[in-house]
């Protein structure tokens, strides 16, 4: 039989199976985004210093890229800021390099408000988007003492939206909001922060709301929505003169079923977010260290764009196995 059941009868579909096509590039991608040159590029070196300042005022030590040549480095290896500014100095010390360190609480002053220039998207097709939404935890107890002792405290967390490239897999938008922010409502966030309207979206049953399929389309009126009615969903008023992309939804779910619906409109991609957001939390961590919401910001976008570099450097190619 292909599926299982379990004591309470709930059907197993077994996991599928994948074999890496390009071991020996992957291989040294990975190794690659352990290498400290990758991350302090000789144009970092070269713009250490501000430039002079002609208006009134104090003069700074560091420029922008400084900054953020600190945080990331902060951020891929998990450091402290204090941890940070010595790795820092050890390798200006290492290179013979004559240029100043920041201190940590020049990089934690500096972090706040930090313009973090991201790069151009890596494809040049058309855009297919897919978003999703997770929380970063603040600081509290933590699992284990929450579930021994109980909760003391209440446990704050901030809420992660991101977009992707279906088709590289490159996070192409996101932002940081507070935990109550509905995922349907902040779309029209992410879709503005894209520098090309998008000519597919993709979510999950969250985005099954009209204001969603409004702001896709009024940026890109041949846009295909594909999102999951809710459960009980009934066609619109409009259904027999002009189904609208969320009609016909319903009407193939309800003659061929939700599983088929799946992969015939191509919704089984939604893992490939998932994934990324899996990424995330592996490489940087599921909670955010800093404790000012600008400082966060800063962190995500980083963040962000450190996941960005490694998957440039190279990403792994699957095929299924038998």
């Amino acid at each position: 039989m292909p599926f299982k059941f379990h004591a309470k009868g709930r059907r197993h579909i077994p996991r599928q199976r994948h074999r890496v096509t390009n071991w020996r590039d992957y291989d040294a991608a990975l190794r690659n985004r352990g290498s400290l040159t990758i991350w302090l590029t000789p144009e970092a070196i070269v713009g250490w210093r501000a430039q002079p300042r002609t208006t009134r005022g104090g003069q700074r030590h560091y420029s922008d890229l400084a900054i953020e040549t600190a945080l990331t480095l902060r951020a891929v290896f998990r450091l402290a800021l204090r941890q940070s500014e010595g790795l820092i100095g050890s390798i200006m010390k290492m290179l013979e390099i004559d240029l100043p360190v920041p201190d940590h609480t020049t990089l934690s002053r500096r972090a706040c408000g930090l313009s973090v220039c991201q790069p151009a998207r890596m494809g040049t097709g058309e855009l297919h988007l897919i978003v999703d939404s997770t929380g970063l935890k603040l600081r509290g107890a933590g699992e284990w003492l929450s579930e021994k002792h109980g909760t003391i405290k209440r446990r704050a967390w901030r809420k992660l939206h991101v977009g992707i490239d279906a088709d590289t897999g490159e996070i192409v938008t996101f932002d940081l909001t507070d935990k109550d922010v509905d995922d349907a409502s902040h779309v029209p966030a992410l879709l503005d922060k894209l520098p090309l309207a998008a000519a597919s979206f993709m979510g999950d049953g969250a985005y099954d709301r009209e204001a969603t399929c409004d702001a896709v389309l009024d940026r890109n009126p041949f846009a295909r929505i594909i999102v999951p009615p809710c459960k009980g969903a009934v066609p619109g008023p409009t259904a027999t003169i002009a189904p609208s992309q969320r009609d016909l939804h319903i009407h193939a779910i309800d003659a061929r079923g939700r599983i088929n619906w799946q992969k015939t409109s191509g919704y089984n991609k939604r893992s490939k977010v998932e994934v990324s957001i899996g990424r995330y939390k592996r490489v940087i961590g599921d909670a955010l260290k800093s404790r000012h919401d600008d400082r966060r910001t800063t962190e995500v976008a980083i963040a962000v764009k450190s996941l960005n570099r490694m998957n440039e450097l190279g990403s792994a190619k699957f095929v299924r196995a038998a």
